[in-house]
C-alpha cells in the first residue's frame, strides 16, 4: 500500500459513496487507475465492504450497551462468539484483555429488553455478563486514516 491507496481510503473512510471522479481528485490519477486501485484494495480485503450508516434511534434502538462476558467454567471451550453470532440485540463481540473475555456491543429497544437480551446472552454462551448501559453517544464509527508509510 503506498500514498495513493492511503488518499484512496481516506476518502472512502469519510464517504464510502465517493465517486471515482472525486477518488480521482483526491490521488490525482485518472478514473481508470483509480477504479482499479480501489477493485484491487477491494479483492485484497483491506476495503471489506460499503455500508449506510443507520440512527440507530430513528429505528427504535435507543439503548445501547456494552456487555463484558466471562466463561462460568474456563474449562469450556472458547466458543462464546459463535454462540452469540445470532442473537439479535448483539451487535458486535469484542475480545478484550483483563477479567472479561469478549466486550459485547448491544442495542435494543427499551430496559425490559436489555434484561431479556442478558438472559440469552448468558444461556446461549454460559457465562456471566457485567453490563454499562450507555447514556449518551458524542461520536462513534469515526473513519481513522490509514498510517503513513513508515
Amino acid at each position: 500500500m503506498d500514498d495513493i491507496d492511503r488518499s484512496i481510503l481516506a476518502v472512502l473512510a469519510t464517504d464510502g459513496r465517493a465517486t471515482l471522479s472525486t477518488l480521482s481528485a483526491a490521488s490525482g490519477l485518472s478514473t481508470s487507475a483509480v477504479q482499479s486501485r480501489v477493485q484491487r484494495l477491494e479483492r485484497s480485503a483491506v476495503i471489506r465492504g460499503y455500508r449506510a450508516v443507520i440512527d440507530q434511534d430513528a429505528i427504535g434502538l435507543p439503548l445501547t450497551a456494552f456487555v463484558e462476558i466471562a466463561p462460568l467454567d474456563p474449562a469450556a471451550p472458547d466458543d462464546a462468539p459463535d454462540r452469540l453470532e445470532d442473537v439479535d440485540g448483539v451487535e458486535a463481540c469484542y475480545s478484550i484483555a483483563g477479567d472479561a473475555s469478549y466486550l459485547l456491543l448491544v442495542r435494543v429497544p427499551r430496559p425490559s429488553d436489555l434484561e431479556g437480551l442478558l438472559q440469552r446472552i448468558r444461556t446461549a454462551a454460559n457465562v456471566s455478563t457485567r453490563t454499562r448501559v450507555v447514556l449518551r453517544t458524542y461520536f462513534e464509527g469515526r473513519p481513522v486514516p490509514p498510517p503513513a508509510a513508515v
